[in-house]
């Protein structure tokens, strides 16, 4: 398939594929009704609303939304709705797992559940999102994926390559053929007073990770500019054109994360990777689209 080198794109792609099943746990709230129905407008999900079925027909109503686009489980109990969905995907009636109405607490800890649980045994539950920065899809018409700004705060070496092999799944997923891997530091030299750069390179050194380019530890300038490579003598077959991010910690990560959408006008979405399907983790407070396009990534992340 050609790349995917935008979220409008993603859509387009999804439009022409069977559509997934999608189970929203807790699904009793503006936001992610209006996102479910566009997605199923779209043609891209099947979607079950798992929540309180009387909130969704209410809410149907009120934004004038067909209340037959969704199969709806009547479950006003929210921890309640999030077994249940979480049971649809372990049970192989659902694709995609959700996120409503319900405490992000309480959905990880449903997802997390080793007797009932999505997260198979040694692996690494992580985050990857997926951003297009207005001025990256400017000079590289391109996407970025980037990990982890959500769930591990302070990943181990061993954590950053589960993270980076999830990265790495999801650029190929939307055609990438020789993705770009970018292990960030505060600098390109090794030094034992900033253990990320001896992990970055400790990394490079020992990972197969088939046709990738894998490079560490980068500055995040040298990861996605051209011409601060130039300007820094720095020889590197990322250099400056960075597929992916892999951040050294949750605090680098999130930053990013929140400056490129509120200072760089980025457009995103994001799932929770690692689990037997993808998960999809938004705010209460995102916007439809955010959680439109995040359906977009889960459908598109389904093995």
């Amino acid at each position: 398939m050609s790349q995917i080198r935008s979220l409008e794109q993603l859509v387009q792609n999804l439009r022409d594929q069977p559509s997934r099943r999608v189970a929203v746990a807790a699904g009793h709230d503006p936001h992610t009704i209006q996102a479910a129905a566009r997605a199923a407008a779209e043609g891209i999900a099947e979607v079950t609303l798992v929540g309180d079925g009387a909130r969704i027909a209410g809410l149907c109503a009120e934004y004038g939304l067909a209340a037959e686009a969704f199969k709806v489980v009547d479950e006003p109990d929210a921890l309640a709705a999030g077994a249940v969905a979480v049971g649809l995907v372990r049970d192989g009636e659902a694709d995609v797992l959700m996120k409503g109405l319900i405490p992000t607490a309480s959905y990880m800890k449903l997802i997390l559940n080793k007797e009932t649980g999505l997260l198979p045994p040694g692996n690494v539950l992580s985050h990857v999102s997926v951003f297009e920065l207005p001025a990256y899809r400017a000079t590289h018409d391109k996407l970025l994926f980037a990990a982890d700004v959500a769930i591990i705060p302070q990943p181990d070496q061993a954590a950053k390559v589960q993270i980076l092999r999830y990265c790495l799944e999801a650029a190929r997923s939307f055609g990438v053929e020789q993705p770009r891997a970018a292990l960030l530091a505060a600098t390109e030299k090794v030094s034992p007073r900033m253990p990320a750069t001896v992990e970055a390179a400790a990394i490079v050194a020992d990972g197969d990770f088939g046709d990738a380019i894998v490079e560490g530890p980068l500055a995040l300038d040298v990861a996605l500019s051209p011409e601060a490579c130039v300007i820094k003598g720095l020889d590197s077959r990322v250099g400056g054109q960075a597929d992916i991010l892999v951040f050294p910690n949750i605090e680098t990560g999130n930053v990013f994360y929140k400056a490129s959408t509120l200072l760089a006008g980025a457009r995103l979405a994001a799932a929770v990777v690692g689990t037997s399907a993808p998960c999809v983790l938004t705010s209460r407070a995102d916007s439809e689209e955010s959680k439109f396009l995040s359906i977009a990534l889960g459908c598109r992340l389904v093995g």
